[in-house]
């Protein structure tokens, strides 16, 4: 008895449909998303070329082979990692290419995959801390040093290029998403909320 008044509330209940969005919005929301789709698929094959060649241009540097095959295995791994990150990004451009993008639901949908996709990017960018910082011992381990280097500024020469380094992946991964993805997701923010109010 008390699935059929289940079933009855169910059955009652006004469902209303999901709000279509407009032909004019429509128009207004493609533009972003396009130059979105297009800057995703610039990153991709720009890191898909540059991967290979920085490997080749590290095989063929004058460096003992120690070196250059600790920098290649951290390379390799690096080109795992993006691997790994690139396919949450295809889910995302996937997404975007949705033609089913013409309800105010499937926008906020979109607009939440934003936000975790700019969780993904942080991610991304700080799992290359410690590639960095292990770069940065590989480069400082093949330096030949002469007697004027104490070992109080080799410590202080590596901190500091840590440091800097940090700072400077920071303030580029910052300005990266910003500049390719922020300012377009902002205008698909300000027309879901004026959206929302209309």
């Amino acid at each position: 008895m008390e699935l059929d008044n289940l079933k009855s509330l169910w059955n009652k209940e006004d469902v209303s449909e999901t709000p279509e969005i407009s032909p004019e919005k429509q128009k207004q929301m493609h533009h972003p998303l396009e130059r979105i789709r297009r800057n995703m698929r610039n990153e991709f094959w720009s890191t898909a070329i540059l991967l290979p060649i920085i490997l080749i241009v590290i095989w063929f540097f004058p460096i003992p082979f120690r070196f250059k095959l600790y920098i290649e295995v951290l390379v390799a791994s690096m080109a795992l990692i993006t691997g790994f990150f690139f396919s949450k990004f295809f889910n995302l451009y996937k997404e975007i290419s949705n033609p089913a993008l013409g309800t105010l639901d499937s926008l906020k949908d979109l607009l939440h995959q934003f936000e975790l996709n700019k969780q993904y990017y942080l991610s991304f960018y700080l799992s290359f801390v410690p590639f960095f910082v292990c770069e940065i011992i590989i480069v400082t381990e093949s330096i030949p040093y002469t007697h004027e280097y104490t070992d109080g500024l080799l410590a202080f020469k590596f901190l500091a290029s840590i440091l800097f380094g940090l700072f400077f992946i920071y303030i580029l991964g910052n300005w990266w998403f910003k500049h390719f993805y922020g300012k377009y997701i902002k205008k698909i923010e300000a027309l879901v909320e004026e959206m929302k109010q209309n």
